[in-house]
């Protein structure tokens, strides 16, 4: 496909990451012409990788980062709404340990983490009796007091992917699989033409009125290599990694423990029958083939073996995740105390076409960092319109108003559970958790499960991989089994290999 002639895009954005999808939805939605490329599968490298939290992040008081944490405080509940079949309110209990951070400490925290925004509508912190209550579940008998907070949780991996849909429900052109090789300003330096690769080597030509450069841990490799503009920012990159183990308590609560090294690391429950643990800090020089090490591994499990009541020992993991988050470099020595602000820095010399890059960011500030990203650019576009992520869903959020957004969602999967009585209800339910009101589409003519088509294990069936192809541009078994769905984790090694050759004999209907 050659688009050289088409007339040029208002806006073309480079990264299928959760930044890039972000800003191609908001741009998309002010009535912009975008385009949209990514190299690998979408949300396949860090934002798949996170730790799955809509969190002002707590710890980031201790370095004096208020206006980071007030702004990703006010965005949880910005982003619940948007997305509540992927996303939910947690609890985290935080066990006090007196010779790593003083009670007062604690109290002054988590009262600032309460009152930052305040329009919080999330339950307040409180001092609670770990012996004598249910947030005292899981740990060993030794903690006796700690504290409870309130942040979220989120698929992030569906999250990037319900953007992008978003993005594209608005006229966006994606490009999925397509590698950015060349952006170099036209003579006259109006436009950027782009060049984009496919992976059968088909090559795509396109020109833009603006450029996005939201490559995430290659955003500096992609201004040298790709277009040749000069910065001194800089990333580093820091790599955290994740255990998944079986579950390791009752009840809906998370835990955020401390450590002697100043470090947290978060236990939480994960998908049904597991406990998430991590993460890591380690600074790396790369981010291709980041992978938990045996040392990251026995780190995790010997510190959630200190408070959980049930050991943690590394034959016990059943899955090892890594991603590496290109962090703005501050120049602090520190991996975790390195910034998780995002920086972004607009290259238009002499009223060229203007391109944007993106150094930072984290998921839960994603939709902030895109409308400043839609500000930074409008002297560019004098038409275009105004901010409006705030208070519209994201495609397949759209449910009825509701309490609370717990009972947004239970009401939603119980209708669909109502309307479909020949599947069970738990399938029904999980299926609403990834697809919300997307699940019309996906199981339109399905009445019993036999109407599902072949069972590959766990809660994965034909008709949810056909879908997941031919809307949700999935090609790969790992797109499916770990980024669309996670339910790699619920089927045995057999099952997964006889996917991975049912779904390779396919032929995928991919497409812009």
């Amino acid at each position: 496909m050659n688009g050289s002639e088409s007339p040029p895009l208002d806006l073309f954005v480079v990264g299928g990451g959760i930044n890039g999808a972000g800003i191609a939805c908001d741009a998309a939605g002010r009535a912009l012409k975008v385009g949209l490329c990514e190299m690998n599968d979408f949300a396949s490298a860090t934002s798949s990788k996170a730790t799955k939290l809509i969190h002002g992040g707590l710890r980031y008081l201790e370095h004096y980062e208020f206006r980071l944490v007030r702004e990703a405080l006010m965005e949880r509940e910005v982003l619940l709404a948007k997305a509540p079949h992927i996303s939910w309110p947690l609890r985290f209990v935080l066990p006090h340990e007196p010779h790593l951070r003083p009670r007062w400490m604690l109290r002054l925290g988590l009262f600032l983490y309460d009152h930052l925004d305040w329009h919080m509508t999330l339950p307040k912190s409180q001092q609670v009796d770990l012996q004598h209550s249910k947030w005292g579940k899981g740990l060993k008998p030794i903690f006796n007091q700690g504290f409870v907070y309130s942040d979220a949780w989120v698929d992030d991996a569906r999250l990037v992917i319900t953007n992008v849909k978003s993005a594209r429900e608005m006229g966006a052109a994606i490009y999925s699989r397509h590698r950015c090789t060349s952006a170099r300003r036209s003579a006259d330096g109006k436009l950027w033409e782009i060049e984009l690769a496919a992976r059968d080597g088909a090559t795509v030509k396109l020109a833009a009125r603006g450029l996005v450069n939201a490559c995430g841990p290659w955003v500096k490799h992609f201004l040298d290599e790709q277009t040749q503009v000069k910065t001194p920012k800089r990333v580093r990159l820091i790599k955290g990694s994740h255990i998944v183990v079986p579950r390791l308590h009752d009840g809906d609560h998370a835990f955020i423990l401390q450590n002697a090294d100043n470090r947290i690391v978060f236990v939480i429950p994960y998908e049904r029958e597991f406990s998430l643990i991590g993460t890591t800090d380690i600074p790396v020089e790369k981010s291709e083939d980041a992978a938990c090490t045996q040392e990251e591994i026995a780190y995790l499990c010997e510190l959630a073996s200190h408070y959980m009541a049930k050991p943690v020992r590394p034959q016990d993991v059943v899955w090892t995740y890594s991603g590496v988050r290109p962090l703005f470099d501050d120049g602090d020595d520190d991996p975790s105390a390195v910034t998780r602000d995002y920086h972004l820095e607009v290259d238009a010399p002499n009223g060229a076409a203007p391109m944007l890059s993106v150094f930072g960011g984290k998921i839960t500030t994603y939709r902030r960092l895109a409308e400043h990203a839609l500000e930074d650019l409008r002297k560019f576009y004098p038409r275009m319109g105004g901010s409006w992520t705030a208070g519209k869903p994201l495609v397949d959020g759209e449910f009825a108003d509701a309490p609370t957004f717990e009972e947004a969602f239970d009401r939603f999967a119980a209708s669909a559970a109502g309307v479909k009585p020949g599947l069970p209800v738990e399938l029904v339910r999980v299926l609403a958790r990834r697809h919300g009101t997307g699940l019309d589409d996906l199981l339109d003519g399905v009445k019993t499960v036999a109407d599902l088509g072949r069972h590959f294990g766990g809660h994965l069936y034909e008709v949810e991989v056909r879908y997941l192809m031919r809307d949700e541009w999935a090609v790969e078994p790992d797109d499916v089994l770990w980024r669309r769905t996670k339910e790699g984790l619920h089927m045995t090694q057999a099952e997964r290999e006889a996917f991975a050759q049912w779904m390779q004999g396919l032929r995928p209907n991919a497409h812009p």
